[in-house]
This record gives structure tokens, C-alpha cells and sequence, in this order.
């Protein structure tokens, strides 16, 4: 079994999304001993943001960064995504990211009766973190986002693990963050 494990905060260690999806893939790695696990981190390592020289593959070396992340992701039975709320969305490095998955004819095609994805069969965690409280005030445009994206390329089984309110206060902080671990589920079927 095979997992991608990707991280796009920009915050290093102070970073709670990359402390929530790294739980995740311990929790996974202890469920699946043979587990192997890829890992990018988006921030450390950002792709280059689509242009229309990457859509030509006019750069060998560009080109062949995305046929690497685009193997990673179709390799992936389990992907697992740092994916902290920046201004509303996601990270732009995450969106570079996407932007090298989301590929007609490899991911997802169009057909006469609409978009079929073709990346089914994955399970996407969503590790998100927000520095307020977005999920019921309209302003959630990095989950919906995430989801549509994910879902346009086949993917039905998407979990979200969530801290928010991290900005409030040290407090709040804290109880989101301890909230957050407590709800990352142990993948007992998954790894079997």
C-alpha cells in the first residue's frame, strides 16, 4: 500500500496542519507496517506555478518534475494533505500541486454526459487548519475547494481532519489541536 503524504505550510515547526497530517500518517504507518510512505513538502520544495510553457513541456527538467508528482499521486492509495486556510483558500504551492494532477486524459476526461474522473479508488485526508472559525460562516473555500477537486478526479472517500480558531487564543489553540488528534480514526479496514 502505498501513501503520499504532502505538506504546504508555510509555518515549519509552528505549523498545525503539518502536525495533524503527520499524526495521520504515524496512526497509518502503525496500522500498516509495510506501508511505504512519499513525502513532499510543497513549501520547502514548490513546484513551479502552471504557465504555458509548462503546458507545452518546454522545459525537459520542469516537464519531467511533472510526470514525478503526477506518478506519485497515481501511485497513491492513500493521500494525506497538509492543507492550512491561506486568505480564504488554499496555499498557492498546493494549488501548483493540483495544477500537476489535474491533467484530462490522465486524471479526469470530459465525456457527452459531463466530467468523468479517473482517479478513483483513493482515499484523501484532509489535514486543515484555520487561524478562525470558517466552516459555517460561508468563508470555507479551501475544504469545498479541496473536495471538488478531489471528487473531480474520481475521488469519493475524502476525510477531513480540522483545527480551528488557532488565532484566537493560546487556549483555543490548544483545544482545537487536542480536538483535532482525538477525531484522526485509526485505519483498521483501510490497511488491511
Amino acid at each position: 500500500m502505498n501513501l503520499l503524504h504532502l505538506d504546504s505550510s508555510i509555518l515549519g515547526e509552528n505549523s498545525a496542519s503539518r502536525a495533524l497530517s503527520a499524526a495521520i500518517v504515524a496512526r497509518w504507518e502503525d496500522a500498516a507496517p509495510a506501508l511505504k510512505v512519499t513525502y513532499r513538502d510543497l513549501a520547502a520544495h514548490p513546484l513551479p506555478h502552471l504557465s504555458g510553457g509548462s503546458l507545452g513541456g518546454a522545459d525537459a527538467i520542469e516537464a519531467a518534475d511533472a510526470a514525478r508528482v503526477m506518478q506519485e499521486f497515481l501511485d497513491a492509495d492513500v493521500v494525506v494533505v497538509g492543507a492550512p486556510m491561506y486568505n480564504f483558500g488554499v496555499p498557492s504551492t498546493l494549488k501548483a500541486w493540483i495544477d500537476r494532477v489535474a491533467v484530462a486524459g490522465k486524471t479526469f476526461r470530459y465525456t457527452e454526459t459531463g466530467p468523468q474522473g479517473l482517479a478513483g479508488g483513493k482515499k484523501v485526508i484532509l489535514a486543515s487548519s484555520r487561524g478562525g472559525f470558517h466552516q459555517h460562516n460561508g468563508a470555507d473555500f479551501q475544504e469545498a475547494y479541496l473536495r471538488q477537486v478531489f471528487g473531480f478526479l474520481g475521488v469519493t472517500d475524502i476525510e477531513v481532519v480540522r483545527a480551528e480558531g488557532l488565532a484566537i487564543s493560546p487556549q483555543q489553540r490548544e483545544e482545537s489541536m487536542t480536538a483535532a488528534h482525538a477525531s484522526i480514526r485509526v485505519p483498521l479496514a483501510e490497511a488491511a
